[in-house]
């Protein structure tokens, strides 16, 4: 039944989580060297250290360490920042916030972009407009994200001065100004997206547009929209959920290149940061809730392709 494969893709979930949070508290924390030297430096005294080691618990072994720290992060403690004291979500919370809202914007750009392209080639394969899409396709694929970010930057911002250079956003940035900083980083990212999903959506729809239930269709007459949108697209999206999926993950994860050339203060550029400031507490939440929103987006990817393909539902 779908409820028990839905159960069974969640507890996987879940473990898997569990799995990366062990192993990434086994990385930050039990491998050898002394995490109080790498916070303090080499200059620190003994009496410094020492009062670092029993605050980190240091002195526990790494097994209890491990379920103190796992414990926290179930009651939502995410404990606090060596560098600057404050509690880590404090410092997570605004940088989520703008980079929810770069995702989101990007996201609305990908579906357009992946789609309408896709679309056009699979109705009229091997043609002109096939031909030149592929062209465009292919040469946006071989361009690396910080490369077309830079190109963004001088044709839009210096040539035709049409968006701000540099990304800045405060608190005090209404609705209006975050479009307006954040439309060239989530062009960037839309684009860099839509061109692995686009190859994959045309060759899934070509391949589903000369089926013989799709072929019947378009003898009794029905509009050709109707077939692309109601009887081909579903069907075919389901292999690109999982591109799409991965692409979620990218956006809140992966997006550091593009952050940084845009001066954007995102969860990418906080993770740059702190991995330079070797602030564990951040690091381990960082990488923590990028692992959560990556296994949550392919959990969702997979129960959508089920919902979506009459052949995969009625297995399940």
């Amino acid at each position: 039944m779908l409820i028990r494969l839905v159960v069974l893709r969640l507890n996987q979930a879940i473990f898997t989580l569990w799995a990366i949070s062990f192993l990434l508290f086994l990385t930050l924390e039990v491998l050898p060297g002394d995490v109080a030297t790498r916070v303090l430096g080499r200059e620190a005294t003994e009496a410094s250290l020492a009062v670092l080691r029993e605050r980190l618990r240091l002195d526990l072994p790494p097994l209890e360490r491990y379920g103190i720290w796992l414990g926290g992060v179930l009651r939502g403690d995410l404990g606090q920042s060596l560098v600057s004291g404050r509690p880590v979500w404090d410092i997570l919370a605004p940088k989520v916030a703008n980079t929810l809202f770069l995702s989101v914007y990007a996201f609305l750009l990908y579906l357009p972009l992946a789609l309408i392209p896709a679309i056009l080639q699979a109705v009229w394969p091997n043609r002109a407009a096939d031909h030149i899409l592929s062209v465009i396709t292919l040469i946006l694929l071989s361009i690396p994200d910080f490369l077309l970010a830079t190109l963004f930057l001088l044709a839009f911002s210096m040539t035709l001065n049409w968006f701000p250079a540099m990304a800045i956003v405060d608190q005090s940035s209404g609705f209006w100004d975050m479009v307006a900083a954040t439309t060239m980083p989530a062009l960037t990212l839309a684009i860099v997206m839509a061109v692995y999903a686009v190859r994959m959506l045309r060759d899934s729809l070509i391949e589903i547009l000369r089926a013989d239930h799709i072929r019947m269709a378009t003898l009794r007459g029905l509009p050709v929209a109707r077939i692309v949108w109601h009887h081909a697209l579903p069907n075919a999206l389901a292999p690109t959920l999982n591109v799409t999926a991965l692409n979620i993950a990218y956006l809140v994860g992966g997006v550091v290149v593009v952050e940084k050339v845009f001066s954007y203060p995102g969860f990418g550029s906080l993770l740059v940061d702190m991995l330079q400031l070797r602030d564990l507490p951040v690091i381990e939440a960082t990488v923590l809730l990028t692992a959560a929103v990556y296994i949550v987006a392919n959990l969702i990817a997979d129960i959508a392709a089920i919902l979506l393909t009459p052949r995969l539902r009625d297995r399940a």
